[in-house]
């Protein structure tokens, strides 16, 4: 009799379990879509908590649903985007990586592995040429790598405070789960696969800033040119009185 009755509780609280589970699964979807589609944050940490520990059931309810099961990582990469965003932009450039695929290098390029990855040589044949240079002139670090144990070797041997990553949508959502203490934020490969992808520059030009730090070195540089003519101008002045 109490047998029957353990183990009916037991089944009452594992199916409660389940139920709850099964809702949680839904409605971080359901928050999710409406991040995507209408830029709304609803409830993040509910959303990054199913989508942290609750990843492979979330994809699966996604496909059974007729969704493409890529969008749980799309979800992840903008919600994360979202609520990481100020703590990125906070730090200083110093203290930033970004992590380039080794993908988006040209077929002929010239680059050596090394042991934290590729060593761009800024040869011009892809993107990755065009980025780095720019992003290292307002303090940015550069990585290059083939797979995820580069990405341990960097944590473990460099000291930073937040990451870029640019990537596909899978790749950069277990990414940024596994950097979460990094302030991560993603860029999308405008063109995706294992060989020849691409990504839009200017997107990840302004999501570094570059523009608008160059912008305010040249305004201070301007400013310091008009003290420095007024300074001139005012001694000149003075020769004649």
């Amino acid at each position: 009799m109490f047998h029957q009755y353990f183990f009916e509780i037991i089944g009452q609280i594992a199916f409660i379990i389940v139920i709850s589970l099964f809702v949680l699964l839904i409605l971080a979807l359901v928050l999710g879509v409406v991040l995507v589609k209408k830029k709304i944050l609803i409830f993040p940490k509910i959303v990054i908590f199913a989508l942290d520990f609750l990843y492979s059931p979330l994809k699966y309810l996604t496909k059974t649903l007729g969704f493409n099961e890529v969008m749980v990582d799309q979800i992840g990469v903008e919600i994360r985007n979202k609520i990481n965003e100020n703590n990125f932009k906070e730090k200083d450039n110093k203290n930033k990586i970004i992590v380039f695929p080794h993908c988006l290098r040209h077929e002929n390029c010239p680059a050596k592995l090394g042991e934290m990855g590729l060593k761009c040589s800024e040869c011009g044949l892809c993107s990755i040429g065009e980025i780095k240079p720019k992003a290292e002139e307002i303090g940015y670090n550069i990585f290059i790598v083939p797979g995820s144990t580069f990405i341990k070797k960097i944590v473990k041997n460099h000291k930073f405070e937040s990451v870029l990553g640019i990537a596909c949508y899978e790749d950069l959502n277990i990414s940024m789960m596994n950097l979460s203490n990094f302030s991560p934020q993603g860029v999308l490969l405008s063109r995706t696969g294992c060989f020849k992808t691409d990504v839009d520059v200017q997107t990840v030009l302004e999501k570094i800033g570059y523009e608008k730090k160059i912008g305010n070195i040249s305004k201070n540089q301007n400013m310091t040119l008009n003290n420095e003519i007024s300074v001139c101008q005012n001694e000149k002045d003075s020769k004649y009185l």
